[in-house]
């Protein structure tokens, strides 16, 4: 058995899934991808093998964003677009941590665009995870970044005309470590996509394809849209940006691995654990 395998068995009998559960019901919409995300990321931290109090998710505003709520882990629910910051901040003061960023295409590649992109740059060790349905699902139904030129809608009769945002390409370009694509309606592959992503050193960056019932239903569709990457493409980001940009946007898998440093040791936080709390002491 090779090491990893010991590992993950050595994780599962120690953790499971349903220690990740918060208690709380979900709120989504029946049939909401965002439901087997929420699944195969319970199912990936029990294989990680971190304890739930050692686990951090941070995330924007928005229908996923409400994710770490149904958790157990330590949770941040911030401001429109601004959990990768927030994530970079807790990461950079408890590197000990294991940071997850969650949350949808409107509130990562709109208003969270510039810090999606700075994230990719400074290559802080974290996961951000990306439920991209293409709309904006809790604001009644309105084009996002990634909605396609030509979606006719209420709101935009005819479509937008303007041109999908690409996520992938640009975290490749950006400098992201790790880039992948999932599919919510394969939880099973997904779960190992975040597995993977998690220990993979440096900004670990995960799109995932999570259908929204409410607005965009022909996504339910994409089932058959899907299909496995044709190849993982490590260290080359020219070749692997040139890759992204000629596939169909239904590849799913790791498109990209590099082994580019993470931000130098300087900006990360060296105090101890009691050293920050007493930082933060009252006086008597």
């Amino acid at each position: 058995m090779s090491n990893a395998a010991i590992i993950d068995a050595a994780s599962a009998e120690a953790l499971d899934p349903a220690d990740f559960h918060s208690g709380a019901t979900p709120i989504w919409c029946p049939g909401c991808g965002d439901y087997g995300v929420l699944s195969a990321l319970e199912h990936a931290l029990a294989i990680n093998g971190r304890p739930p109090h050692e686990v951090v998710l941070v995330s924007g505003i928005g229908c996923s964003s409400r994710l770490p709520a149904y958790t157990s882990c330590y949770g941040f629910h911030g401001v429109h677009g601004r959990a990768l910051p927030f994530a970079a901040g807790v990461k950079l003061a408890r590197p000990d941590l294991e940071v997850i960023a969650v949350g949808g295409d409107g509130d990562g590649y709109s208003i969270g665009g510039n810090h999606f992109i700075h994230a990719c740059r400074r290559n802080l060790d974290m996961l951000y995870l990306v439920m991209d349905n293409r709309v904006y699902g809790m604001t009644k139904g309105q084009p996002s970044p990634t909605t396609e030129a030509d979606w006719d809608s209420d709101i935009a009769p005819g479509g937008l005309g303007l041109r999908p945002f690409d996520p992938l390409a640009l975290a490749i370009a950006g400098g992201a470590n790790f880039v992948a694509r999932g599919f919510s309606g394969r939880p099973q592959e997904l779960k190992d996509l975040i597995v993977e992503g998690l220990r993979w050193p440096g900004f670990a960056f995960i799109d995932v394809l999570s259908p929204c019932m409410a607005f965009r239903s022909e996504e339910f569709g994409w089932k058959e849209s899907v299909h496995p990457v044709a190849r993982t493409i490590e260290d080359d980001r020219a070749a692997a940006h040139a890759a992204v940009l000629a596939e169909d946007g239904y590849s799913l898998g790791v498109l990209f691995k590099d082994h580019r440093p993470s931000l130098p040791a300087r900006y990360v936080a060296q105090s101890s654990l009691s050293e920050i709390e007493q930082q933060f002491a009252v006086c008597r």
